[in-house]
């Protein structure tokens, strides 16, 4: 038997910024998706994956609900639909040389589905490995190999909009500071003591996580391109040579709105990154950066929701120190940092006003293969 577990994450700093060629601070946590697959001798993959209807944060698969799917590895994968995951992993794989065998599959998850927590990132990334594990268990352990085929996989496939920083987050586990500068991830591991938790809440609310990142990316991406003629090429060209931000005046409104706060989210992301590998992160610079990258977010971006505000705000009343959306924003999940002390009354009072929490363990084990 192949077993193969992947961890969730929150975004620290740089939300939505992967996919500019920026940079991103992430943590793994204790959420996990999670394979369990025995090879058979045919060609024939059965998948039963964790029903799409238990969907938030905290529920459990008490009753075994599970979809079921049969594709044969042996035949070309056509793709019927948008994000065709299961077919699209295949053939990523065969074109990389993976001979696939056919297997039983069963997929479970901890992760709330649809909201900001790598759910199909995760679920991508567990069954690519999966099924490299199955033909090749010592490729399977490369977890930076395996990020990069999982986002070819779901993103390139497809020309989605979305970025790296979920696979490699999860992946490779951790605090883990990354850069994509390149168009490829640059990864290095950060360490932050803190006496604090960080809690996350479920708001309840679906988001199209697709259509929020085509409204972040792509308006910024037209103000980048409009400056291109004074030298700009990136955010990072505008946080370096503050001189140039002059020709921001040019832009539309609301796209030098939203240029602008990628360049205060850079400058968060900068300004963190060196306080932490200084050893000079306090619990409430940490939360008041947190709720900076928030209002950058919300004010900026446009992406947050009322209902995120209103529980960082009952959060920060009972003494959390700062908190942020998580993911794409529009809903889903959001987080906060807490004194541990404060953890049961910030949940108590989150849920009394109708939202689940937990508090968060940061996972280090990232990607990991166990055959038995």
């Amino acid at each position: 038997m192949i077993k193969v577990e992947t961890p969730s994450r929150i975004c620290l700093f740089g939300e939505h910024q992967d996919y500019l060629g920026l940079e991103v601070i992430a943590s793994a946590i204790n959420l996990h998706f999670s394979t369990k697959a025995v090879k058979r001798n045919d060609s024939i993959l059965n998948i039963k994956i964790r029903d799409s209807s238990i969907g938030e944060l905290g529920a459990k698969n008490d009753e075994g609900k599970y979809e079921e799917y049969t594709l044969d590895v042996s035949q070309e994968q056509v793709y019927e639909k948008k994000r065709d995951y299961f077919k699209s992993v295949i053939n990523v794989l065969k074109r990389e040389g993976f001979s696939i065998p056919g297997a039983d599959i069963v997929m479970d998850s901890e992760i709330p589905i649809g909201k900001g927590m790598c759910s199909s990132t995760t679920m991508v990334l567990v069954y690519t490995t999966t099924l490299v594990a199955l033909c090749d268990p010592e490729a399977a352990k490369d977890q930076r190999r395996m990020a990069r085929l999982a986002w070819v996989a779901e993103v390139e496939e497809f020309n989605e909009p979305g970025g790296m920083m979920d696979h490699y987050a999860s992946a490779l586990g951790g605090l883990v500071h990354m850069d994509f500068r390149t168009g490829e991830c640059e990864a290095d591991a950060v360490e932050l003591s803190m006496p604090g938790c960080y809690i996350l809440f479920d708001s309840l609310q679906d988001r199209d996580t697709t259509k929020i990142l085509a409204l972040a990316k792509f308006p910024t991406l037209e103000g980048l391109k409009a400056l291109a003629p004074y030298g700009v090429n990136s955010i990072r060209d505008l946080y370096e040579h503050p001189e140039l931000c002059s020709h921001l005046d040019e832009l539309e409104p609301s796209v030098r709105q939203r240029v602008q706060a990628n360049i205060n989210d850079y400058r968060l992301q900068v300004e963190a990154l060196a306080l932490i590998r200084s050893g000079k992160m306090t619990d409430e610079k940490l939360g008041a950066m947190l709720n900076e990258h928030q209002a950058n977010l919300r004010d900026g971006l446009e992406i947050s929701t009322p209902v995120i505000d209103k529980i960082l705000e009952t959060a920060m009343a009972h003494g959390a120190y700062g908190g942020k959306f998580n993911g794409a924003g529009g809903g889903g999940c959001l987080f906060c940092y807490a004194p541990l002390d404060r953890a049961d009354e910030i949940c108590k009072a989150v849920a009394e006003l109708g939202y689940p929490s937990m508090v968060l363990k940061k996972d280090d084990a990232g990607l990991h293969v166990t055959v038995e």
